[in-house]
């Protein structure tokens, strides 16, 4: 729980100290939280989780569709079988992000795709043990108009693998949030 605290405060101060570069460009921040489904081999042990994160993205100055994307997450699947414990990952991933349609659409679909690091805490019964890897990962997001504001609804996705010792560790978060900012 603490290392969530210390990337929830990087994010954050990774937001205000871009304020001064959104004069040329621009910033959208939001929260979200939704489902972690295990893919693969994660998928054999564990069963359907949870997963929240925070994240910003910077839509490059001129481009008008263009942006860099940093976000953060923890999320939290349980055991199946007769295995209590739990698998816990956290970190955080930047990303490009390539925008099909204009900031003034009702709907846009963004695709992105980026590099990360991951810290993935396995808890078997009495043992655990944790490593930090690199992870890669790809997806796509609709950002829906909320009203007359700059307010909107995010649904997205991103399929990611972290390269754990042995093998990797693949998951599908689906999420729902909400973005603040401009464009």
């Amino acid at each position: 729980m603490k290392r969530l605290g210390l990337v929830l405060l990087a994010v954050a101060l990774c937001v205000v100290a871009a304020r001064p570069v959104m004069a040329q460009g621009s910033l959208r921040y939001g929260v979200s939280a939704g489902i972690l489904m295990p893919m693969g081999t994660y998928n054999d042990g564990d069963k359907l989780g949870w997963v929240a994160g925070a994240g910003a993205t910077y839509w490059l100055p001129g481009t008008g569709n263009i942006g860099i994307r940093a976000d953060a997450a923890y999320s939290q699947t349980k055991h199946d079988f007769n295995v209590t414990g739990n698998t816990k990952i956290i970190g955080g991933m930047a990303s490009f992000v390539y925008a099909l349609q204009p900031a003034s659409a009702p709907a846009r679909v963004m695709l992105n795709a980026g590099v990360g690091l991951y810290n993935v805490k396995i808890t078997a019964n009495t043992a655990s043990g944790s490593e930090t890897k690199v992870g890669f990962g790809g997806g796509a997001a609709v950002a829906f108009k909320m009203g007359t504001g700059s307010t909107r609804l995010v649904v997205a996705s991103r399929f990611t693998s972290v390269s754990t010792s042995g093998s990797s560790l693949s998951f599908l978060p689906i999420t729902v949030g909400l973005s603040f900012g401009k464009k």
